[in-house]
């Protein structure tokens, strides 16, 4: 039990720090994530499964899978234990919630997106730590 809850713990605060792609927000400070959008729960001996579920700024907003690759990359980079990973927009926040979650829940259209130059560098802007 202690163990889930510093996971979870560990988990929120990778998040909390990722920029928005378009303002100089945190997710935390616009509400996209808060601390009771990550669930953990245990899958196997030392491994997680890590649910994220973030509420875009807006229903039509055209950046939320861009923000569900930036959580998906951040963590994948910052947890400490063996886990797996499962992003979701909160249902009912998104007009096209569907589509972007088998979107930003499959490996090789995550690995596609990571390979454009330009779209990588939007992705490393918003994940990389502030001085």
């Amino acid at each position: 039990r202690c163990l889930i809850v510093a996971r979870l713990s560990r988990a929120s605060d990778i998040i909390r720090t990722i920029r928005d792609p378009e303002k100089p927000n945190t997710l935390e400070e616009l509400e996209v994530v808060t601390e009771n959008c990550v669930e953990v729960q245990e899958i196997g001996e030392d491994e997680y499964l890590v649910i994220i579920r973030f509420t875009p700024t807006v229903p039509h907003c055209s950046l939320a899978t861009l923000i569900g690759l930036c959580l998906r990359i951040k963590l994948q980079r910052c947890l400490p234990f063996r886990h797996k990973l499962e992003i979701y927009i909160s249902e009912g926040t998104h007009s096209t919630e569907e589509d972007i979650n088998k979107q930003i829940n499959d490996k090789e259209r995550v690995a596609a997106a990571m390979e454009n130059p330009n779209l990588r560098e939007i992705v490393e802007q918003c994940v990389t730590e502030p001085d």
